[in-house]
């Protein structure tokens, strides 16, 4: 084990219940660990919810998050995905502003180029919508950056992930 800082990606199932998130960002932030992203939602059963947390970080202060997690009282199970195939996405809006009729026909040509949806719009502006994974979404925040200067507004979920069920779909 090194001290090579990683992204990693931990996905926890938790009592749904008032205050658990800060309990556990409390915790994670208390130590000094940095979440990248955070992410949180209910699950099939009501009385669980499902946090996707994403962490840069080195493989012993890993072990300890891991260690810390699974003593929590909250927590009901901690899975480690960092080296097991996942499914993982985020969810991305990007406001473009300003739009004259060009521009308008450029965000709808690079949504259909890129599979992304254009879930709103009026006479000057237009919102599309990415799912895709954060290295994507990072690449269609710098694409709409160069070709719509200073005119977009972005707002990004983070992460969320499943274990893969087959090794030959990823």
């Amino acid at each position: 084990m090194g001290m090579e800082m990683k992204k990693r990606y931990i996905s926890l199932y938790v009592e749904n219940r008032i205050g658990v998130l800060a309990k556990i960002s409390g915790l994670l932030a208390g130590k000094s660990y940095n979440m990248d992203t955070l992410t949180v939602g209910e699950t099939e059963d009501p009385t669980v919810s499902r946090m996707t947390i994403g962490l840069t970080i080195d493989d012993i202060t890993f072990e300890q998050v891991k260690k810390q997690l699974n003593r929590c009282v909250v927590v009901i199970k901690v899975m480690d995905f960092s080296e097991i195939p996942i499914h993982k996405k985020e969810l991305l809006f990007i406001k473009v502003s300003g739009c004259g009729e060009k521009d308008k026909a450029e965000v709808f040509r690079i949504a259909q180029a890129f599979g992304l949806e254009v879930i709103d719009y009026d006479k000057r502006r237009v919102l599309v919508q990415c799912v895709k994974t954060e290295s994507a979404n990072n690449d269609m925040i710098r694409l709409f950056n160069q070709t719509f200067p200073s005119r977009i507004e972005t707002v990004r979920g983070g992460s969320v992930a499943i274990e893969a069920i087959s090794t030959s779909e990823q």
